[in-house]
């Protein structure tokens, strides 16, 4: 991946229609989506179970662009291979979800991905700060993480340290949880460059009228002019 400091919208297929994801990324990516976000939780760190990596997988043959897999599961380490293989490029763990953040982003880049580490609400800045060095990208939860629809949560303070403490280096922000093209410019100014956006980019349409979808799109574009 060359790195590009451009504003990404990552829509989140967990809002996508379950019986027809091949069609819906292929829908929304047709519409101008950048990345595709896949929403991976285990019932266990979260409260919810998506999707394993044969569904992963299955979701590759489909994403043209670049496929942003979240793991919301503890542990991590033991499912990275699995997740490599399934075709994601970017692998995201939690530092919540084990006690060795800097040997899962070691073991994810060693797998052939870039790594992401994300933080929950109410974990500060801090905790990722010694893991910067390894980090792809980093992940600013603005909702507990393990539904959709949630009410975006004012993490903005906390995107402005992380920014300040990454300068120049090569290093994305990204943001999931309740973007809109209200929230959309607030995370923005504050040093966000990918936007993750699940009903936010799926309301109204379908893959029969994907319109909506690059409406929607749109709309969190113009937000940050």
């Amino acid at each position: 991946m060359t790195f590009d400091r451009s504003v990404k919208i990552a829509p989140s297929i967990l809002s996508a229609d379950f019986a027809d994801f091949g069609r819906e990324i292929q829908a929304v990516e047709a519409q101008g989506a950048d990345w595709i976000h896949v929403d991976v939780m285990d019932g266990h760190f979260v409260p919810n179970l998506t999707f394993g990596p044969p569904a992963v997988k299955a979701f590759r043959h489909h994403v043209k662009t670049f496929m942003d897999v979240h793991l919301m599961i503890a542990p991590v380490d033991a499912y990275i291979d699995a997740y490599a293989d399934a075709g994601a490029d970017m692998l995201t763990a939690h530092v919540e979800a084990g006690p060795h953040p800097h040997r899962t982003l070691q073991a994810i880049k060693a797998a052939g991905m870039k790594a992401g580490i994300a933080l929950n609400p109410g974990t500060p800045a801090e905790a990722v700060r010694d893991l910067l060095p390894l980090a792809d990208m980093v992940l600013v939860m603005t909702v507990n993480p393990g539904f959709g629809g949630q009410k975006f949560i004012d993490m903005t303070a906390k995107v402005r340290t992380i920014r300040d403490w990454i300068g120049d280096r090569e290093i994305h922000i990204q943001i999931d949880g309740g973007v809109t093209p209200q929230t959309a410019p607030l995370v923005v100014e504050a040093g966000a460059d990918v936007l993750v956006a699940g009903s936010a980019v799926f309301k109204g349409g379908s893959v029969a009228n994907p319109a909506p979808y690059g409406e929607n799109m749109r709309a969190i574009r113009a937000s940050l002019a």
